[in-house]
């Protein structure tokens, strides 16, 4: 058996948006799997297993240099909630997308593995 990729999925009331928003925002390239049900191509994923009292999944991003992708970004209409933090693994901010999805932007501190 081999694992060959991570499928992730977003529901939002606002599907629409946020399809145009992944193409032309975050410059995501896709494939059309018919009648207009987009998939878009990730650049390279990693996991990690974190101890928590429930059982629990995240789906983060994470960039070379956030303040500087905050500023693309905000320039293609992504909106942020607050400031960006100082954490122990890297300096992160929650973006927010079409449908009032909220999802973690960050530039990582830790070593990644790719």
């Amino acid at each position: 058996m081999s694992v060959t990729g991570v499928h992730a999925l977003i529901y939002t009331p606002a599907a629409g948006d946020l399809r145009t928003l992944l193409a032309d925002a975050f410059g995501l390239s896709y494939v059309d799997a018919g009648g207009g049900w987009l998939i878009y191509a990730l650049p390279p994923a990693e996991l990690a297993v974190h101890p928590g009292p429930v059982p629990r999944h995240e789906l983060s991003l994470m960039c070379d240099d956030l303040g500087s992708t905050m500023n693309d970004l905000r320039a293609k209409g992504v909106g942020f909630k607050g400031e960006p933090q100082e954490l122990a693994w890297g300096t992160a901010v929650t973006m927010i997308l079409p449908g009032d999805v909220e999802m973690l932007l960050y530039e990582p501190r830790h070593p990644t593995a790719h």
